[in-house]
């Protein structure tokens, strides 16, 4: 037994050595949650006050459960085979299996994952000929799993107008479908069980009298039908032993109800609850700097992490003038890292928005420093930047019959499997490419098919417009945009296909030729070989010396000897929508505390002045997050001044911030309001600036022709 508890500290051995009671653990980040529950869990067994067979873990990844199970055979001469150790969805598939008759449900029962589901939604909506635009797929798999999730199926469903009445039809439509070819998907795995073991009451005593110990992981990320579940198997009997941290509580966009931890310490009237804040993982200032920003949120359980590892280094902070500028600075302080000795794997970039990898991602192709995306594609990888490509390469070339099949009926236009097959005998037929063959296709689907080509017609009549603009252009008119803005969560994609008329800006600047003329020649072969190239690159594997590229939400439950968090401005960190909802900024900062936490030595954070978006610059405000933090805790690499943000509050920030144009018209030979010349574009007057050197850049009003972005360095342009 001594050997089972050496090495804890007394709050851990206090968690671990509980009387059968309910207790709450709140364990800070780095704090040994994983050991706690394990040892917990060894701690029951090896004292005879449970059998093996008598308890119930659950976890939200099955990694997790594995981790547990292997931990608790190296403590224990047992087999922990039989053992109820595992996920949520894993755990109700297992009693599913078991007790599929009293279930309704078919002995081999198949699972449908996510994409399976939406699969089977749109075969739904076409067998009963709906409107997949009025009803977009993937939100309607949305809002059926939030149902679900909420333990509503589709005859409880409030219907408050016709719009939701109809979703509700559909919902309850899908669910015969499942039942019909005898599927469930994840969300019915645990509505499933929690409506078996409601209504079955000797098969719900059976699994309370047998579950005498209840233990839960990452309790704080629950939602409403998860929390109920497990109290319907803890009874009146079970003791709940709830591990959580309140304060990494940031997966409310998937349902997590944070609320469930004071709901847990309330209804049980939790006696024990226990705060692990000795922290392992990461030095002093980091820590001091979590605690600083995290104690900004009302709605919490409170506790403060502390360690004996010593202050450590300072937190550095970094003011860039534009993102590309904080891209390059990144590249070269990561080269310091490994020239003294740091592996490229111990190394994090953290962001908050997916399409804030592009920059990063460029800037380090370009670099040639290998990384990895963890938890997700790289930016040129993604579905929607594939399809906005595939517009773009038959823009170039419509006989490209590779981009022709990706997208000819995406977004959906009503072109199914059999056109694209009387299509590929024309083409083969005629021995021409997809596009040339349409004409050959008869009746209603050569109507379908010739409404395509008219489309891309369309976009070709537009290629010479700039390219950010040519971009754009596809972008719209190819509907990319408002397909993916009608799904809930299409936001992400949305924000990426903005990206990619960042790129185009980006690459124009940085690759553009000098035309005949004198303009910036902006070449779309080259951008299409540009992003072929970055996309065909090959992404570092698992055990590669790689740096590490994520999410702040990829991010929580690692750990990075050199962490760098950029992109802290208001409205990108926390994020505008956060700001806007309800609760929203309190999550913010949760996930600014998590991605604070993930450092173990060295933490820095960045931001930008400037930041592209739509193609065009945006000027940006410094963090809320960054002034959170104590000054003394802080290392300025960039010069720091007090100025007067809006709404009054004064905020530190490098120099000649709020005011980029008097720093970026320095040293390029022309003002703001100046009146200038070009010999394609005529007379126009300078109404924005940005960059120095060979980065300068200014944007001109040229009346009839537009706004244009020009990059000094290239473009030849007089004052008038």
């Amino acid at each position: 037994m001594s050997d089972l508890l050496r090495g804890l500290n007394p709050q851990q051995l206090a968690a671990v050595t509980l009387p059968p009671q309910h207790a709450l653990i709140l364990a800070g980040a780095g704090s040994g949650k994983t050991r706690v529950l394990t040892t917990r869990l060894a701690w029951l067994i090896s004292t005879n006050q449970v059998d093996p067979a008598g308890v119930l873990a659950v976890t939200f990844t099955n990694k997790a459960a594995k981790e547990m199970l292997t931990r608790l055979s190296a403590m224990l001469p047992i087999n922990t085979r039989g053992m109820w150790i595992g996920t949520f969805h894993g755990l109700c598939n297992r009693l599913l299996r078991a007790h599929y008759r009293d279930a309704g449900l078919p002995q081999l029962f198949q699972i449908l994952d996510s994409a399976d589901q939406l699969a089977a939604i749109k075969r739904l909506l076409k067998a009963l000929n709906i409107d997949d635009e009025k009803f977009p797929p993937r939100e309607l798999q949305h809002f059926i799993n939030a149902q679900k999730e909420q333990g509503i199926r589709a005859n409880a469903v409030e219907a408050w107008d016709g719009y939701v009445r109809q979703r509700v039809e559909l919902y309850e439509a899908y669910e015969q479908q499942c039942q019909r070819e005898g599927v469930v998907d994840f969300a019915e795995l645990l509505l499933r069980s929690y409506e078996l073991l409601s209504r079955n009451e000797p098969l719900r005593r059976h699994y309370q009298s047998r579950f005498r110990h209840i233990l839960v992981d990452e309790f704080q990320d629950t939602n409403v039908l998860q929390y109920r579940w497990l109290k319907l198997l803890a009874g009146d009997g079970a003791c709940l032993f709830c591990v959580g941290d309140d304060d990494q509580s940031i997966y409310a966009f998937r349902g997590a109800d944070v609320g469930n931890m004071r709901d847990f310490e309330r209804e049980y009237r939790v006696d024990n609850v226990i705060r692990l804040e000795q922290n392992y993982r990461s030095h002093g200032n980091i820590l001091d700097a979590a605690n600083a920003v995290i104690k900004n949120n009302l709605s919490r359980l409170g506790k403060n992490l502390w360690t004996e590892a010593g202050a450590g280094e300072p937190i550095r902070v970094f003011e860039a003038m534009s993102d590309g500028e904080e891209a390059r600075w990144m590249v070269e302080e990561i080269k310091a890292l490994v020239r003294d000795g740091h592996s490229r794997a111990e190394i994090a970039l953290l962001y908050r928005s997916n399409a804030q990898s592009r920059i990063l991602e460029h800037t380090l192709f370009s670099a040639g420093l290998p990384y990895r995306v963890y938890g997700g594609l790289r930016f040129f990888e993604r579905q929607e930047i594939k399809h906005a490509l595939a517009y773009l390469r038959l823009i170039a070339n419509p006989d490209d019959d590779t981009a022709f099949a990706r997208i000819v009926n995406f977004p959906p236009r009503g072109i199914g499997a059999r056109s694209i097959e009387q299509l590929q005998d024309a083409a083969r037929a005629a021995g021409s490419s997809l596009h040339a063959a349409i004409p050959a296709v008869p009746g209603k689907a050569g109507a379908t098919l010739a409404a395509f080509a008219a489309l891309i017609e369309k976009l070709h009549e537009a290629i010479e417009l700039p390219l950010p603009e040519l971009v754009e252009h596809a972008i719209e008119l190819s509907a990319l945009r408002s397909h993916y803005l009608t799904e809930k969560e299409g936001q992400d994609r949305v924000a990426n296909l903005d990206e990619l008329i960042n790129a185009a800006s980006s690459f124009t600047a940085e690759e553009g030729r000098v035309g005949e003329e004198g303009e910036l020649a902006a070449d779309l072969a080259s951008f299409l070989s540009h992003a072929a190239l970055e996309a065909g690159e090959h992404q570092a594997g698992e055990g590669d010396d790689a740096l590490q590229l994520m999410t702040v939400h990829s991010a929580k439950g690692l750990e990075f000897n050199a962490v760098f968090i950029s992109g802290l401005e208001e409205g990108l960190f926390p994020h505008e929508n956060g700001i806007k909802e309800d609760k929203g900024l309190e999550e913010e900062r949760r996930l600014m505390y998590v991605a604070v936490t993930r450092a173990r030595q060295r933490l820095y954070l960045s931001f930008a002045q400037t930041r592209m978006l739509h193609g065009q610059t945006r000027y940006n405000m410094p963090s809320r997050f960054i002034e959170e933090i104590p000054a003394g805790l802080v290392k300025w690499l960039t010069p720091k001044i007090k100025v007067q943000a809006p709404g009054g509050r004064q905020v530190h920030t490098g120099v000649d911030s709020y005011r980029p144009t008097t720093r970026a018209q320095s040293g390029i030979g022309f003002r703001i309001g100046q009146s200038v010349k070009h010999a394609k574009f005529g007379p126009g007057v300078i109404v924005n600036a940005e960059g120095g050197g060979n980065d300068a850049r200014v944007q001109v009003n040229f009346g009839k022709a537009g706004m244009k972005w020009l990059a000094l360095s290239v473009a030849k342009l007089d004052a008038a």
